[in-house]
């Protein structure tokens, strides 16, 4: 099977437990990796037959600046289930970054794999 990835997707977002973290926008970073088919999409050169990396972008930073969380656990599976009800693909894996939440850290984040229910 295909991927089509999107690598170190910026969102300035309201994100995190403790009270300063509510208060200023932080920046989270994403690859996002989804299995698929490119073949119909290559095969005519259509758009419309792809996964589109740009409008996967766009919702992912649609939802994740729309309604705070706390924990970047649940905003991973939000997207997830989003990803996968939305756009063609049958698995997707999200790794997200934080690199302002442990200062002794260069980042630290989640990464999930999901699968399209059958």
């Amino acid at each position: 099977m295909d991927k089509v990835y999107i690598s170190q997707l910026h969102v300035d977002t309201i994100i995190g437990v403790y009270d300063f973290e509510k208060e200023t926008k932080q920046s989270l970073y994403f690859d996002i990796e989804m299995v698929c088919d490119i073949s119909a999409a290559a095969a005519t050169d259509d758009i419309n037959l792809a996964l589109d990396y740009a409008k996967v972008s766009e919702r992912v930073i649609a939802h994740t600046t729309a309604k705070p969380v706390e924990l970047l656990e649940t905003l991973v599976e939000q997207l997830a289930a989003i990803i996968l009800t939305e756009f063609t693909t049958s698995q997707v894996t999200i790794r997200v970054s934080k690199p302002a939440a442990v200062p002794q850290a260069k980042t630290v984040g989640v990464e999930i794999t999901r699968h399209k229910a059958s």
